[in-house]
């Protein structure tokens, strides 16, 4: 099992990735509406009395520090989302206690990373002969300076196990609870590629929308096609 402390830290510096979402998720509107904390608790305040939906849509408050959202950049609220929405069922860092926020360095990577868990969903969807969904691709710009850095890990060590995450969810325990803002890994889905999870959307500096793309289920993932671009 590795430790947190025996992986190197990564020196600051920006980079970019990708990152593939579901377009039913539209953005929060209200991460996105404000430049500062204070005008976010104005606003959530004020909305709350009159939006039923607000909670529903900006998620769970209470799982995030609001001094960690990066409030002012564009593309605030497809930073926050995967902690204020986190995903119970768990990920390959994370238990389900916390949110990851996943950024692949090329589209490619994002594209094998999500066409993989769409395919273990749906799967497990009983008589589902067809399907197609639209996911949205995002530019992500973000600092590393800080993460701990995975990469010295061969692709064969455990936290890189295709389908069992354990000693994964225990390197992401560690990291999340020393308070590192992330770390660099080797992509499973997309040999030779990287990812990062972020564990605080802090470090993010921007993200964009891109383009759309369609994954079509007919028994499994049949086709991947792009669909729009800007």
């Amino acid at each position: 099992m590795v430790s947190v402390e025996g992986l190197p830290v990564l020196p600051a510096g920006e980079v970019e990735g990708y990152r593939l979402i579901p377009s039913k998720f539209p953005p929060i509107a209200l991460f996105d509406d404000v430049a500062s904390i204070d005008e976010f608790e104005v606003l959530h305040e004020l909305q709350a009395l009159t939006n039923p939906r607000l909670q529903a849509e900006i998620g769970n408050l209470a799982l995030i520090d609001t001094d960690e959202i990066p409030f002012g950049i564009r593309g605030c609220s497809y930073a926050t989302a995967p902690f204020t929405h986190v995903n119970l069922t768990g990920s390959r860092f994370s238990r389900g206690r916390f949110g990851v926020l996943y950024i692949a360095d090329e589209m490619a990577t994002a594209i094998a990373e999500v066409s993989h868990h769409q395919t273990a969903y749906w799967r497990k969807v009983p008589e589902l002969g067809y399907e197609r969904f639209v996911l949205r691709g995002l530019h992500c710009r973000f600092d590393q300076s800080g993460m701990a850095d995975a990469l010295m890990l061969a692709s064969t060590h455990a936290i890189y196990a295709p389908d069992d995450y354990t000693a994964s969810r225990a390197l992401g325990d560690e990291i999340h609870a020393h308070g590192l803002p992330g770390l660099r890994y080797r992509s499973a889905r997309s040999p030779g590629n990287l990812c990062w999870g972020l564990m605080t959307p802090r470090p993010v500096r921007d993200i964009v929308q891109t383009e759309h793309y369609e994954m079509v289920w007919n028994g499994a993932i049949t086709h991947i096609n792009r669909i729009s671009a800007v």
